[in-house]
C-alpha cells in the first residue's frame, strides 16, 4: 500500500493505492482493500465518507467486472463518489487480479459540504462530486467509433456537466486522461489541440487496454473549481 499526503488548490488531500492480494479473486480483493483503506484513512481522522474520488483496476476484463461489481457494494448511499475503472495489466507490481486508488479530501474544520449528483438514468456511481468548493467528474466516456470522433464528444460532455455543475473549462484544474494503448498520444493531443482552447493547469495521460465498453478508445476525468 502506497500512500501520499498533499497539498492542491488550497485543500488537503491522502491518496492512497494498493494491489489485491496474489490469488486472490478480484471481489474479494476489494472489498478487502476497501476494509484497509478505510483503516487507512482513519490514521489522518478521515473514512470512506471523505473520499472524492475512486478509480478500480483489473488485470483483464473478468477481473474488472468482478472489482466494479464490488465498488458497488460498498459504496453506496452518501459514500457513492467519482469513480471508473479500467483494464491494465501494467497496472500491476504483483501477481494480484484487482487494484484500487482513492483520493480522500480532508473538510474544513470538520465541516462535510457535499453533493452527490446522479446520472440520469442512476448509475452505480455519480456524475460528479461536489465537496465544498471542488467538483469532481467520474471518466467520462464516448460511443463514437474513432478516437477523432470520441475526444470531442467527451469535451463537449464535460462542458454540459460543467454549466450545470455551475463551473466552466475556465475553471478546470485538472484533466486526467485514460488513453487506450492501441492510440498514439501524439494523435490525442493535436485533436485536444484542434477543439475549443483549453487552458488547464495539469493534463496527465495514462495508457491502457480497456475500459467498461469495448468500443472506447479513451476516457477523461476532470476536477474543476465551483461555481
Amino acid at each position: 500500500m502506497e500512500t501520499k499526503l498533499f497539498h492542491w488548490l488550497g485543500r488537503e488531500f491522502v491518496e492512497i493505492r494498493a494491489e489485491g492480494r496474489a490469488g486472490v479473486a478480484a471481489d474479494a480483493a476489494i472489498e478487502d482493500l476497501f476494509r484497509r483503506f478505510d483503516d487507512e484513512l482513519r490514521m489522518y481522522d478521515l473514512s470512506l465518507d471523505n473520499a472524492v474520488r475512486v478509480r478500480v483496476w483489473g488485470r483483464d476484463k473478468g477481473a474488472r467486472t468482478l472489482a466494479t461489481a464490488a465498488r458497488a457494494k460498498i459504496l453506496t448511499g452518501t459514500k457513492k463518489v467519482a469513480s471508473s475503472s479500467f483494464i491494465s495489466p501494467q497496472w500491476f507490481d504483483s501477481d494480484g487480479v484487482a487494484g484500487l486508488e482513492l483520493l480522500a479530501m480532508k473538510p474544513f474544520t470538520g465541516r462535510v459540504d457535499r453533493r452527490q449528483v446522479e446520472f440520469q438514468p442512476v448509475r452505480n456511481y455519480l456524475c460528479y462530486l461536489r465537496d465544498d468548493s471542488l467538483l469532481f467528474f467520474s471518466g467520462f466516456t464516448s460511443e463514437a467509433l474513432t478516437l477523432e470522433e470520441q475526444v470531442p464528444e467527451i469535451v463537449q460532455t464535460l462542458a454540459n456537466g460543467f454549466a450545470v455543475s455551475g463551473s466552466s473549462w475556465s475553471k478546470a484544474m485538472k484533466l486526467s486522461i485514460f488513453l487506450h494503448r492501441s492510440q498514439k498520444q501524439e494523435r490525442l493531443m493535436e485533436i485536444l489541440s484542434n477543439g475549443p482552447q483549453l487552458t488547464i493547469p495539469e493534463i496527465e495521460v495514462s495508457c491502457v487496454d480497456g475500459f467498461a465498453g469495448d468500443k472506447y478508445w479513451v476516457e477523461i476525468e476532470a476536477t474543476a473549481l465551483g461555481g
